[in-house]
């Protein structure tokens, strides 16, 4: 028996038979530095995918930052340490002015959480909308909205999924946010005939897990106009979208031109350390601990802090965000031609570090291939290049590396894209 046959039995055994893994020939990994990662045999893979690895794999500055505090204190927030305290006032002196208040936690999921309880505290109603191709984590309360495993009886009378808006095949739709704003007003409406009242609409302001279509800015601005004036609030969901992935702004709510009561982050806020938060106005905030008795053991201790802290200095001292505008504009122009010279390319779109290609079975049909889009993923991890796939049919490439990628390693990822689409067409 192969080692990796191995792993998998024991993982089947351990973990469970369905637990959730990247391509067909999973990978081992072992080590990572920067934008690479290595597997159990040495070879090694441009890490294309991982925003949880935000600043690089194993950043220097990241690791002493962990390593000292681990080694001073590590406790709750019922204790007082002033670790937090530095964070979240350094954190919202990125977002707009008001929303400055947090709770941290450590994952996306428990964010999202508490965000639903913040607007239902806030408006007095359960009744909340989502699109219906997102995802916002897997608690008990969020995966009602998220759409990948849908739950058990069907999604809660409370919940409204909107049909997500598509570049692609209806770029008409695209010129305004009109459509998408008529869509939440008949959800709103909907909630409001069953007796439930709107509590928000939640969204990723790239639209990250529905493919990220290209949207202008101000595309949401009506929708959200229909939230508000029926009392409810505007979530922004920035676990795949914030800490400048788009490259032009720091928030992705920034990118999409509306700013957002509720803020939720995760995944890049530790660089592969578990910590994610909610920062909303000092109003919401003590409304929802009025309303809630929330304490998390782990959210918001010394060393998550420390690490967290630790991201926004590299973030800066490295000008990341100017690179993610920069190398991600050139990825782009790279990728354009491949459109032309592959027919099973629809759209290539995105912004900064979020961007790849809608793979269909022929651009005039305009027909999803999923199929195909997984074995050009699976072809690229052969070929030694990490990628993933998304969107509302399973059929757009999703490209997210690490904040440091450079010229170099867009050149490589698209030549290897390249070649990658020509070995498995037909």
């Amino acid at each position: 028996m192969s080692h990796s046959s191995e792993i998998l039995q024991r993982r089947a055994r351990l973990l469970g038979a369905k637990s959730q893994l990247f391509y067909d020939d999973p990978v081992e990994l072992v080590r990572g530095e920067g934008v690479w990662v290595y597997d159990a045999e040495g070879k090694r893979y441009l890490d294309a995918y991982n925003n949880v690895a935000h600043v690089g794999h194993c950043h220097p500055h990241v690791v002493e930052a962990l390593h000292r505090q681990a080694g001073l204190l590590n406790t709750h927030t019922r204790y007082l340490h002033t670790a937090i305290l530095d964070y979240v006032e350094r954190l919202g002196g990125t977002f707009p002015a008001g929303l400055s208040s947090a709770i941290l936690t450590c994952t996306g999921s428990e964010a999202n959480d508490i965000a639903l309880r913040m607007a239902q505290a806030v408006s007095g109603h359960m009744g909340i909308i989502a699109t219906d191709a997102t995802y916002h984590g897997n608690t008990a309360a969020v995966s009602q909205i998220s759409t990948r495993m849908p739950p058990i009886g069907g999604p809660a009378p409370y919940v409204r999924l909107v049909e997500s808006p598509d570049s692609f095949r209806h770029p008409e739709d695209l010129q305004s946010g009109r459509r998408f704003a008529e869509e939440v007003r008949k959800a709103v409406a909907s909630l409001a005939e069953k007796g439930i009242g709107i509590s928000g609409l939640i969204i990723c302001p790239l639209l990250a897990n529905e493919g990220f279509p290209t949207l202008p800015s101000g595309y949401f601005d009506e929708a959200i106009g229909v939230i508000r004036a029926a009392g409810g609030l505007i979530i922004a969901d920035e676990v795949q979208a914030g800490f400048g992935r788009s490259g032009s702004h720091f928030w992705g709510h920034q990118h999409a031109g509306f700013t957002p009561d509720i803020v939720t982050m995760g995944k890049p806020m530790g660089n592969g350390h578990p910590v994610a938060g909610v920062t909303t106005t000092p109003e919401i905030i003590a409304t929802f601990r009025d309303a809630f008795r929330y304490f998390n053991t782990f959210g918001g201790n010394p060393v998550s802090c420390v690490v967290a802290n630790a991201v926004l200095d590299v973030l800066d001292q490295e000008d990341l965000l100017a690179n993610a505008k920069a190398v991600g504009a050139e990825a782009l122009e790279m990728l354009r031609p491949l459109g032309e010279r592959h027919r099973c390319i629809g759209e290539i779109r995105g912004s900064g570090f979020f961007f790849g290609a809608e793979i269909v079975s022929d651009r005039s049909k305009a027909e999803a291939a999923p199929e195909l889009a997984n074995a050009i993923i699976n072809e690229m991890r052969r070929r030694g290049v990490l990628i993933g796939k998304t969107g509302i049919y399973g059929n757009v490439l999703k490209i997210r590396p690490p904040m440091p990628f450079s010229r170099e390693n867009a050149a490589l990822l698209v030549e290897t894209l390249d070649k990658a689409i020509a070995a498995v067409l037909p």
